[in-house]
């Protein structure tokens, strides 16, 4: 009972850690990467659909995104939406593809974007720690109920912090890699 409860707790820490390396993905860090747009919404025929449900992107150079889109007339939607996006990327356009430069980042630009990594990896620490404290309840339940004894709460509990404390670790690691990425010159 208690390493399944475990083990659940172990799954969901490692989606949030999923979902902050997929978050992360899509910061600019100063070179092209699909990942940058891909989940970008596009109101195409009054339907919010993903860019990559929409066209093929590529990154022919390393500071050029180029976005194919699968239908021609979904290109000004696309460059609608991004210009809406808070990349602060100008789309240009030759009417069979859309073209992304992505210009080099200024200090000041890399400073913000930081900042923004760092609020996003308080924000997975703070998933990893929810989890914690959801099992944990489960835990305590588990001892109230009279399912599981003093000693295996105690041991389940000192398995879950240890789990807890890898799993800021991993988060803590996913922030800094993408940290180094922004700021690398």
């Amino acid at each position: 009972m208690v390493t399944d409860m475990l083990t659940e707790a172990e799954e969901k820490m490692r989606k949030a850690c999923e979902a902050l390396s997929r978050e992360l993905a899509g910061l600019r860090t100063g070179r092209a990467s699909p990942a940058l747009v891909e989940r970008l919404h596009v109101d195409f025929y009054g339907v919010s659909t993903p860019l990559n449900q929409l066209s093929n992107i590529s990154t022919p150079e390393p500071r050029l995104l180029v976005i194919q889109p699968w239908d021609k007339s979904a290109i000004s939607a696309i460059e609608k939406a991004i210009m809406k996006s808070d990349l602060g990327l100008m789309p240009t356009s030759d009417g069979r593809v859309i073209r992304l430069a992505i210009p080099t980042l200024t200090e000041e630009r890399r400073r913000d974007l930081v900042k923004l990594v760092r609020r996003r990896v308080e924000e997975g620490r703070v998933n990893v720690r929810n989890v914690r404290r959801e099992a944990l309840e489960d835990l305590k339940q588990f001892e109230r109920e009279k399912l599981i004894s003093e000693d295996e709460f105690h041991r389940g509990q000192e398995q879950l912090q240890k789990l807890t404390t890898a799993m800021i670790e991993e988060v803590d690691r996913i922030g800094q890699k993408k940290e180094e990425e922004i700021l690398e010159v």
